[in-house]
């Protein structure tokens, strides 16, 4: 079985989890993806898809706590593909296009001083999903959603 461990099969239903996201909380920043790869983890898919889900993930959740007031994470497991859909309640994203070039960053000096706000965030969760959709409205926030597949795509 390419892609996937005997764990996620066919006749598996969508697994959903959700989680919410506190602006501002870098303590519990990364809960969700640490939860999310636990339970991938026992589901024994590939474990470089993990890591692809995980760090996008991870990103996607960083985001969230030092740019919006608040968001949420929801997960959608099933054998083909996992899909995150993360929302926030935020200042949004001006300029999209800008905000994907490596080292790009609205980081407040607070956020860089404690390490985070480097700029890679969005083309990382670029570089580690298969499908990614970003849509933002000033003022109002932002919504992510990106998709990883569980199994490799054929040549």
């Amino acid at each position: 079985m390419s892609g996937i461990g005997s764990g996620i099969t066919g006749e598996m239903k969508e697994m959903t989890y959700a989680f919410p996201i506190e602006g501002g909380d870098f303590i519990k920043a990364g809960h969700a993806s640490s939860n999310i790869k636990k339970i991938l983890n026992q589901l024994s898919l590939d474990p470089a898809i993990i890591r692809r889900i995980a760090v996008a993930m991870y990103e996607a959740e960083v985001n969230v706590v030092a740019h919006a007031y608040r968001g949420s994470m929801k997960v959608f497991i099933s054998p083909e593909k996992i899909r995150v859909r993360v929302e926030d309640e935020g200042p949004g994203i001006p300029d999209i296009e800008k905000a994907m070039q490596e080292g790009y960053s609205t980081a407040s000096e607070k956020v860089r001083e404690m390490g985070f706000g480097a700029g890679m965030g969005l083309s990382n969760i670029k570089k580690n999903t298969d499908k990614l959709d970003i849509r933002s409205t000033i003022n109002k926030g932002t919504v992510v959603e990106m998709t990883t597949f569980t199994k490799p795509k054929e040549a």
